[in-house]
Parts: structure tokens; sequence; C-alpha cells
């Protein structure tokens, strides 16, 4: 098996791409970066190209949405384009996939809402393919909150989404779901092309359920940097068939962002995850 290619998710660093997207870019690739996973890229493609560019880096994979009138974060939300607008961007980025990285607990909790989620995903296949593009998605945990005759709402998404869907697992966000990380990468197998390595403390109620309280914010997450929290990230790692991006994301970083992205890396890189 081909070892996957290290990215890291723009998002993790957000306050500072703000402030200066040509910096933290340089700074990605000083620490031994080569890919990004950008997001909220679709206002500013051919700057964000150009950035990426000088920094001698790639966005191979990126987070819009697809499936949403709105884009929920943790620190607000965003508006959706209409696809076209999307892939054309990703286009101009040079992406190969676009990831929807949320669609609302609601949808997830009926077999109906996951039928609609998988038909809207598998109808912009195509749409996709004319730009260059496939199309993705992203869990985070409301998807592991319904299940049917013992399989979970998103293993019943995988069964109907079109077999050139890409998967994208979070591992910190199925664990806090409530499953068992490395043994549903196995069943996910070759469906499986990338996955966001991501640990912490994880939540003792799923921030998603019925009867939790509202996830204020990012700032709420006990998020570590990897082997310090609660996820098997090595077992999970060693599970998959075919990952192509172990793509590093913090949503809550524990310190400065760039040291904990280093560490991140060189967790990576030591563990002989990557390639």
């Amino acid at each position: 098996m081909t070892l996957p290619e290290a990215s890291v998710q723009l998002y993790s660093l957000r306050d500072a791409f703000a402030a200066d997207p040509q910096g933290s870019l340089d700074k990605l690739a000083a620490i031994g970066y080569r890919n990004v996973e950008a997001f909220d890229f679709v206002g500013r493609p051919a700057e964000i190209r150009a950035a990426l560019d000088a920094s001698g880096l790639a966005s191979p994979t990126g987070h819009a949405p697809l499936l949403t009138d709105e884009l929920w974060t943790p620190d607000g939300s965003i508006p959706t384009p209409a696809p076209e607008v999307v892939f054309e961007a990703a286009a101009t980025i040079g992406m190969t996939t676009v990831i929807d990285p949320f669609v609302a607990p609601e949808r997830w909790l009926t077999e109906e809402g996951v039928a609609d989620i998988a038909e809207r995903l598998n109808a912009l296949v195509e749409t996709a393919a004319g730009f260059g593009l496939s199309v993705g998605y992203h869990n985070h945990a409301q998807e592991f909150i319904a299940s049917w005759d013992d399989v979970s709402a998103y293993e019943r998404f995988v069964s109907l989404a079109d077999p050139r869907v890409q998967l994208e697992l979070d591992l910190f966000w199925a664990l806090t779901g409530g499953q068992d990380v490395p043994a549903l990468v196995a069943r996910l197998g070759d469906r499986l092309t990338a996955v966001h390595v991501k640990d912490g403390v994880v939540p003792a109620v799923n921030p998603w359920a019925p009867e939790a309280a509202v996830l204020g914010g990012s700032s709420e997450l006990d998020q570590r940097r990897p082997g310090e929290g609660d996820v098997a990230l090595a077992e999970a790692l060693r599970a998959g068939t075919a990952i192509r991006y172990a793509v590093v994301e913090y949503d809550n970083a524990p310190g400065d962002v760039f040291e904990d992205v280093a560490a991140s890396l060189a967790f990576l890189k030591d563990g002989g995850f990557v390639a």
C-alpha cells in the first residue's frame, strides 16, 4: 500500500491565515508540509492559488458546503454558493476533491434524511467531473446518533453513496460518536481516501445528541497533540487500505498552532504513517 501524503486543514490556523495568508503558508512549508486542505476558498480562488504557488504548496482537497444553504462552523455560518461556483473555484486552486464538511444533525436522524443526503451528493458527481473534480463528505459526530438494524446513519449513507464519492473520516469526531475507530476504518476499506488526524479528550456526551447542550464554539473542545488524547490514531491509520491524505486538523489548537501542527507532522513521519 502506498503511504498517504500529509496535509493540514487550514481551518486549524484560521486566525493566522486570515491575518497573513502568505506568511502562514510559508510557515507550513518551512515546517515540512507540502499539502494543505483549504476552506472558505470560493470567494478568493486566484489569491489562494497564487499564495500556494509562492509557498510551493498544493491543495488537493478542500472543504466547501455542497448540501446545505449555509455551512455551520463553531464560529459562525458561511453562506453556500452554487455547486458550479464551488467547482470552478476549486479547479482554479488545483484541487482534485471538494469535500462537504457538515450536514445538520436533524438530517441524519431519519432514514429518509440519510437517503436524501446521499442522493444530493450522488447528483453532483457528474457535475464535479466536468471540472475535473470528485466530491466527498467529512463527518463530525451527528452521523452516528441514529442507527437502523445496528448500522449507523453514517454507514447507511456510505452504502447509498456513489462509489465515486470520496470519504474523509474525522477520527476524533468518529470516536466522539461512539465508534471503534480502527474497526470503522477497516470496514470502510478502499472507500476511505482521507482522514482527519486529530486527538483530544472526547466529550462525555456527543455534542449533537438531542440531550446535549449546544456546542458554543471550538474553544470548548479539549483537543491535544497526537498521542496525548483518547483517539487510537496509530491503530486507525494502520487499518486504512487506500488513504491518500492524512490531514492534520485542530478545531481548537492546544497551544501555538504552528508548533501544534509541527508536532502532528512529526507524529505522522516518526510513526511511518506518511510518505
